[in-house]
């Protein structure tokens, strides 16, 4: 069932990504004083009383785009509005009527689409008599509020929920799995997104830097509900050029974090960078599981083949090296499926419960290989047995003589032969050790 969308319209700088924080109760979309920070349509799920709806925050309106992406911000908007229950016109109550304010009124009209307006900024009730002049747009009286100090939202939201009341709402299902796009800037990350979906769900342009938030996409596979994280475009730290792409890291971070599976697109048509290598780093600290996605490989193929790229690859980023390798092509959506179908395979093993007898079999077979794990001064090695503690990353908990023995080289030789041993053998797996006299 599909649920019911709230759009959020207006001119550049007039708090919508604010609003739309502010009734979500969370940070999602990107704030700052630039005009035309959101480009993309950028959505959360707000509920109340097992009563949901989707709310979308979009692109200013008539934004004179720096990187001459208007044109594609105003098509996001239209797109927004048209598949839109209700659009929540926002209007700056400082700045008074302008005549940006009723070209949005005209479209609005022209649509015949349900509209609540919004005078936002208005921070003291001082402030309220000066939203009179906006009814002459034609939605009847603005209803001011102030997304920064919460001012009348909770009067907003019930506004938004009556003007709903008829329309069906569950609550959405639980996704499946989340899926994070990472990767430097114009690797392809959002082609990709759109290829996987199957719809232009994210402005795709050959301007580096497009996308600034990380947007959260939903959609349906063999029934099943995933999202797919679309993220902004890493560069270099010393090129970070303004809080913007500050920000948009953060949010990178942030995605990464919270996804089951990472795909870390690869550029083929250029060298494996500095970046590309922080990312990955920064993938393995999380110990998170990860497919390398070479993208662009129609640009490449002729003069390298797979089996080549992939030692190049294990050769630069040695900490992936347990990182299944995929090929694509996504303006031509080339083996999307086979991506999907992979990052499912990876989810399930590192979802994976392994019976204590099968993991302890497996060190058993290790222990007798004695190879690695120095004596020290409290004597050799000894693991005693072990127990699986959690999924998302495998966590192995090994009950052992002294823990200080097990030195770096020799976990990761443990690590390793538990990849092969066990079915995980593409996913991280963390491995702590305990005293077993404690």
């Amino acid at each position: 069932m599909a649920l019911p969308t709230v759009a959020i319209i207006g001119r550049p700088n007039v708090g919508k990504s604010s609003l739309l924080n502010a009734l979500a109760g969370s940070m999602i979309s990107i704030v700052e004083p630039t005009a035309g920070v959101t480009r993309d349509r950028v959505s959360t799920f707000i509920g109340r009383d097992d009563r949901y709806f989707e709310l979308i925050d979009t692109g200013g309106y008539g934004v004179v785009d720096a990187d001459q992406l208007s044109e594609h911000i105003e098509q996001q908007i239209i797109v927004a509005i048209e598949s839109a229950n209700l659009v929540l016109f926002m209007v700056d109550i400082r700045d008074g009527l302008v005549p940006l304010d009723e070209k949005i009124a005209r479209l609005l009209r022209k649509g015949e689409f349900d509209v609540i307006g919004v005078a936002n900024k208005a921070d003291t009730a001082r402030m309220f008599p000066a939203a009179g002049e906006f009814s002459k747009l034609g939605f009847g009286e603005f209803l001011c509020i102030s997304a920064k100090n919460n001012l009348n939202k909770a009067v907003l939201l019930d506004k938004v929920f009556d003007k709903l009341a008829a329309l069906e709402s569950a609550k959405p299902p639980e996704p499946v799995m989340k899926i994070a796009i990472v990767g430097k800037r114009n690797a392809g990350k959002s082609t990709l997104v759109n290829a996987m979906v199957g719809s232009e769900r994210v402005i795709v342009s050959e301007t580096p830097g497009t996308t600034r938030d990380a947007v959260d996409v939903r959609f349906e596979k063999d029934g099943k509900t995933i999202i797919v994280i679309d993220t902004a475009g890493i560069r270099k730290k010393s090129k970070i050029a303004s809080s913007i792409e500050f920000y948009s890291y953060v949010r990178v971070t942030r995605s990464i974090r919270r996804a089951d599976v990472v795909l870390l697109l690869i550029d083929a048509a250029t060298a494996v960078s500095q970046v590309d290598k922080k990312v990955a780093r920064f993938i393995v600290e999380e110990c998170k599981s990860c497919i390398l996605v070479v993208n662009k490989w129609d640009l490449a193929k002729d003069s390298a083949v797979t089996g080549d790229y992939e030692e190049y690859l294990t050769k630069l980023l040695p900490g992936l090296k347990y990182a299944p390798i995929a090929f694509t092509t996504a303006t031509e959506a080339k083996n999307i499926q086979s991506v999907l179908d992979l990052a499912a395979e990876i989810f399930k093993q590192t979802t994976t419960w392994i019976p204590t007898a099968k993991l302890n079999k497996a060190f058993e077979i290790i222990k007798t290989e004695k190879i690695g794990g120095a004596k020290g001064k409290g004597g050799w090695p000894k693991i005693y047995y072990a127990t699986q503690i959690a999924v998302n990353p495998v966590t192995i908990l090994m009950f052992v003589n002294n823990p200080e023995l097990f030195e770096e080289n020799y976990r990761r030789f443990i690590i390793g032969r538990l990849r092969e041993l066990l079915p995980v053998e593409e996913v991280p797996i963390r491995l702590l050790a305990r005293s077993h006299r404690k």
